[in-house]
């Protein structure tokens, strides 16, 4: 038997556990009309076909009608939710995974001009930031309508064969009525502590007389809002002791902050360049506190930490889940002996980040999460092994190369450089976004295992691709800073990558034009801050920085609001001259009919990158199939046949920047689809 923290069993009431390794509540966005289908059900059990002891679907499961999801998520007030969870539960506890489900009533954490139009309400008037809606205040028929609607949501999931559920008091309706700063009520559910709790305490009492005492419910909750005039630590401790005195309550999974700004969110849920794992020894302390069943999870991204919170008793728990997002196969690989071969979490945050902006979780790092139904996480061997030749090693060319050699294909990568990386390697020399490389170091470990041959400093031109005999060519040679934009003064302009990569030293008045809207313009920003310098961000978008998103954004603003860095959205940069030993920048709007001026001694343009293809097109001539790729096949997952030139020797593909500028993510699932079927 494994002596293995991680892999002992736990009991949790009448459940037994298989190992400590969970994933805890959260919403990729899968749903369809509010129901956890297809797309929903293959994503969970994957990761119960791996190995994990209990996965929690449903960050957020609507229990009414008047908590619309902001975004895409279940909706547990809707009766025809049984079957749906019933067959995902059922496939999970065929490969002994216990299945439960987070329940939650949004307050006012959503909008009222979502769904049905109904008013948000809460405990109070106060408007959330993020979300902006003014809530009305709870009246009695209020509270009494949800409690019900609590109790009824759990008997539907009991109903569908969950092991149970977890109620959501962060940030949504239970804790707005904990909090003093969202509870103004008068009477039994507002003024003292007491109070304050009743609102739970009569919701956990309607589920235990619907749902009985065998049922497993826990809450998810913040035992310390960390802001002023909040819920301190002590009102956090006194509350996990009364949900344990309850009797109500089978389990704790503790939270630490508030999340009604993105700055807020990022801290309870941190991403890239903040400190791993920051709430772990606070859940611990109320885990001894109580000595109660306690699960935790925030950034716990690398098995060593997870196994550190079971081996110390902070936990008895520990939630995974954007490591299960990353790699599914955790508990697998673990218990393989293959724990150096798991695909790490890098903290990009991808997955949440698009939710908030209305998309589906998607992991930056492993393009098959939330696309089980089409993208395989392993591949199969190929009927026939083919010679692949790939010149770029970055991200896409990586890719291609893992997944080809998986297949059992021959491979050779040349790359110019004498490392691989790409552009990541630029990305990394921000000591924030340090974890990037992993993306890098993880592909190219999998490479050198499964025996890719690597030419490294080799500038391969058609010539050296044709001299290898390849059967397939595959161009993931990137792209290369695009600065000609103006109308005037392009050559007096240089480029972000410039900045970061050490080739331009950064100016002591600088004006920064982002018209790409990614992290190359904010990481030379930081940079050129950094030195004391003044740093004006531009943009022609409403927003500042869409394509970084809201909780990625955070350490970013952080950095760049302590130095003299100006932020200016919905202007762009026209042109630039000469004045003197200064440049005079003209400035336009897309709005018309106004410019200005600014003098300044540099300006850092942004504007993506173009495509470095030449060697694509000088092997076009004699590839098979001209470098055309039938997009049918592409996105069915068929082989590609196209044959437009029979005299041929080789069929020809580009993927990633090398086609034109995306991002990370997008050249990585280029690289996936394509190679999988090669």
């Amino acid at each position: 038997m494994s002596t293995d923290p991680l892999l002992q069993s736990y009991t949790l009431k009448h459940l037994t556990l298989k190992n400590r390794l969970m994933i805890t509540s959260h919403e990729p966005a899968y749903p369809e009309d509010g129901m956890p289908k297809d797309r929903y059900r293959a994503y969970h059990v994957e990761r119960a076909r791996a190995g994990v002891a209990l996965t929690m679907t449903a960050g957020s499961a609507s229990v009414a009608r008047d908590s619309p999801p902001v975004f895409n998520n279940i909706l547990a007030w809707k009766d025809e939710v049984v079957g749906w969870m019933k067959q995902l539960t059922d496939e999970c506890h065929d490969h002994g995974c216990a299945v439960m489900i987070q329940l939650t009533h949004l307050g006012r954490r959503t909008r009222w001009d979502k769904a049905d139009w109904l008013p948000v309400v809460s405990p109070s008037h106060e408007r959330e930031p993020s979300h902006k809606a003014f809530p009305k205040k709870a009246e009695d028929w209020d509270i009494a309508r949800i409690i019900q609607d609590y109790a009824d949501a759990a008997e539907r999931m009991q109903a569908a064969g969950l092991d149970g559920i977890e109620l959501q008091a962060y940030g949504h309706l239970m804790d707005q009525f904990w909090s003093p700063l969202t509870n103004d009520l008068e009477g039994p559910y507002g003024g003292s502590l007491e109070n304050r709790l009743r609102f739970t305490f009569d919701a956990l009492r309607a589920i235990r007389d619907r749902c009985g005492d065998e049922f497993i419910v826990g809450v998810r909750y913040t035992a310390d809002e960390d802001m002023p005039g909040g819920l301190t630590k002590a009102d956090g401790m006194e509350i996990s002791q009364r949900l344990k005195d309850s009797g109500m309550v089978d389990f704790l999974n503790v939270i630490k902050g508030h999340i009604d700004t993105d700055a807020a969110l990022t801290d309870v849920i941190p991403v890239q360049g903040m400190p791993s794992a920051p709430h772990l020894d606070f859940a611990g302390e109320v885990r001894a506190a109580t000595k109660f069943p306690t699960f935790h999870a925030a950034k716990i991204q690398d098995v060593a930490t997870a196994r550190h919170a079971i081996a110390s008793g902070k936990l008895d728990m520990v939630g995974m889940t954007r490591a299960h997002m990353a790699d599914p196969h955790i508990v697998a690989k673990i218990m393989r002996g293959e724990e150096d071969r798991i695909r790490p979490c890098v903290g990009a945050n991808y997955c949440l980040d698009r939710i908030y902006q209305g998309g589906m979780a998607l992991c930056l790092h492993n393009p098959a999460t939330g696309r089980e139904l089409e993208q395989p996480h392993v591949v199969a061997k190929a009927d026939t092994p083919r010679r692949i030749v790939i010149v770029g090693a970055g991200p896409a060319g990586l890719e291609a190369a893992r997944v080809a050699a998986e297949r059992g294909h021959t491979v050779i990568v040349h790359e110019a450089a004498n490392d691989p990386g790409g552009q990541i390697r630029l990305t990394a020399q921000t000591e924030r976004r340090a974890e990037m490389m992993q993306l890098i170091q993880w592909r190219f470990a999998e490479c050198e295992q499964m025996g890719v041959t690597f030419r490294f400093n080799s500038f391969a031109d058609a010539e050296t691709v044709r001299s290898e005999d390849p059967d397939v060519v595959i161009i993931a040679t990137g792209g290369l800073p695009h600065t000609e934009i103006l109308a005037e003064g392009d050559a007096l302009v240089i480029s972000a990558w410039d900045i970061l990569s050490g080739d331009a030293q950064p100016g002591e008045n600088v004006l920064i034009y982002d018209d790409a809207g990614d992290y190359a313009a904010l990481q030379a920003a930081e940079k050129i801050a950094a030195t004391g310098a003044k740093v004006e961000i531009m943009t022609r978008d409403r927003s500042f920085a869409p394509e970084v998103m809201a909780m990625s954004l955070t350490p970013s603003m952080r950095e760049l609001q302590k130095r003299d860095v100006t932020f200016t959205v919905t202007w762009k940069l026209d042109a630039v001259r000469r004045d003197g030993n200064k440049l005079l920048a003209t400035i336009g709007s897309d709005y018309g009919g106004v410019t200005r001026e600014r003098l300044v001694d540099q300006v850092v343009v942004n504007h993506g990158t173009r495509p470095l293809d030449d060697v694509y097109f000088d092997l076009r001539p004699a590839a098979t199939n001209l470098g055309e790729v039938d997009y049918e096949d592409l996105v069915a997952g068929h082989p590609q046949t196209v044959n437009r030139n029979p005299e041929g020797s080789y069929q020809l593909f580009r993927i990633g920047d090398a086609v034109a500028a995306r991002n990370t993510h997008a050249a990585i699932y280029d690289a996936l689809r394509l190679v999988k079927v090669l």
